[in-house]
């Protein structure tokens, strides 16, 4: 059987950003999760947004992925699930990364990296409510807390912007 033929395995991530002022520092996460496999990953920026960090967190857990795959991505971020479920990202890139207004898009950096990730897997994005009773997502909110906690505390001088 060739790899193009391979079905895919089926893939549920969990994603989100969180920021301390906006801008400020701010940490991602994401779950990973596969048949009886479970993987967190995680990270932080000294400067950031909290929507970069919304789109950082999806673009991570798609990249570390080792095969193409079915993903299925819940993000409690309209703005990563209305770029995909309202075609927002693909009428950027027609319009030559510009918005409906004519205005450059914000994190245009990142949304280009986050078009090449969403080529190499079929992926689907729903959207799960903040805060609410997904443990998966609050869990994701939990550790990208914890990332920007640690950034602090390696220095200590960085605080809400």
């Amino acid at each position: 059987m060739s790899e193009n033929s391979k079905p895919l395995k089926n893939v549920e991530v969990w994603t989100d950003g969180a920021c301390s002022g906006n801008p400020g520092p701010g940490g991602w996460a994401a779950i990973l999760k596969f048949g009886p496999h479970e993987k967190e990953i995680s990270g932080s920026m000294p400067h950031t947004t909290n929507n970069r960090m919304e789109v950082f967190a999806v673009i991570s857990a798609l990249g570390a992925l080792k095969e193409r795959c079915h993903v299925r991505v819940h993000s409690d971020s309209t703005y990563v699930v209305n770029a995909f479920q309202q075609g927002w990202l693909a009428n950027w890139q027609r319009k030559g990364w510009k918005t409906a207004d004519g205005k450059p898009v914000e994190n245009q950096d990142l949304w280009r990296l986050m078009a090449i990730v969403v080529k190499k897997h079929e992926v689907e994005f729903l959207k799960v409510p903040g805060h609410a009773d997904c443990e998966e997502n609050n869990r994701c909110d939990e550790l990208a807390r914890g990332e920007i906690q640690k950034l602090r505390k390696i220095n200590p001088d960085l605080q809400e912007e």
